[in-house]
């Protein structure tokens, strides 16, 4: 195969849309999950179902061994990557700073960060055609959180919000170190998108209240980011790009 997609998360919401998508798109995909492998397995049969290759490989982000396996899975299954998709993460319960332990804001910053920095790591190493590769395209999945304040409004996802700034910041500095490497680094920003990930950070009815606030009318669908995620790995003339998917706000 000569299109090879690891989606981080895709056993779900945003990732699982995006395998799906990329498998339309002539992408061998990878679909990586921490814990639900049964969801990850669905994904893989709909892709092969649909006449499309993908596999389900396990990989906690918060583990860099497990990451590094994740691609080595990947090198012996499929091929070398040409496109990774860092878009798995994590939120946590409404919250202040104030009364934030030190456990929590780390585990929100060893998924939500060091985990992508690992995984472009990886990827680099294998697309940059200064190590022999033929290139590539990185896409991370930040936030509308990361340029305002936090995932949820005043005392909720400081954190969070923090976590995904710095991806803004890796996705710039990423995209102008590996520019001359044949590598283009990109980001999208969904604004609030119909998911789980609302209800396992304790506010399930976010997608219903965000409409009113949302110019468009309606919250995200996982298609919608999907659809710029795929933009962005075949926009050949696009880096250190940002793309808010919001619906306007």
């Amino acid at each position: 195969m000569d299109k090879i997609m690891i989606v981080t998360g895709g056993s779900r919401g945003i990732g699982a849309a995006t395998c799906l998508m990329a498998a339309k798109h002539g992408y061998a995909v990878a679909v990586n999950y921490r814990g639900n492998r049964e969801a990850a397995e669905g994904v893989v049969s709909a892709i092969e179902a649909d006449g499309g290759t993908a596999i389900a490989v396990q990989a906690d982000m918060a583990v860099e061994s497990e990451v590094v396996q994740l691609f080595e899975t990947v090198d012996d299954r499929l091929g070398r990557v040409t496109a990774l998709v860092n878009n798995a993460g994590i939120v946590d319960q409404p919250s202040q700073v104030a009364d934030m332990s030190a456990d929590r804001i780390a585990r929100m910053m060893s998924v939500n960060v060091v985990g992508p920095f690992v995984c472009a790591r990886e990827a680099v190493r294998r697309m940059s055609n200064e190590r022999g590769g033929a290139g590539g395209a990185i896409v991370n999945v930040s936030s509308a959180a990361s340029h305002a304040g936090g995932g949820g409004g005043a005392g909720t996802y400081v954190d969070y919000g923090a976590s995904k700034g710095a991806i803004d910041t890796l996705t710039e500095g990423l995209a102008q170190e590996t520019a001359g490497q044949g590598i283009r680094v990109n980001a999208v920003r969904p604004g609030v998108v119909d998911t789980e990930i609302h209800a396992s950070g304790g506010l399930p009815d976010k997608p219903e209240q965000a409409k009113a606030a949302i110019p468009l009318g309606r919250v995200g669908q996982p298609e919608d980011i999907a659809e710029a995620i795929l933009y962005l790995t075949e926009a050949q003339f696009t880096t250190g790009a940002f793309l808010d998917v919001d619906g306007g706000v």
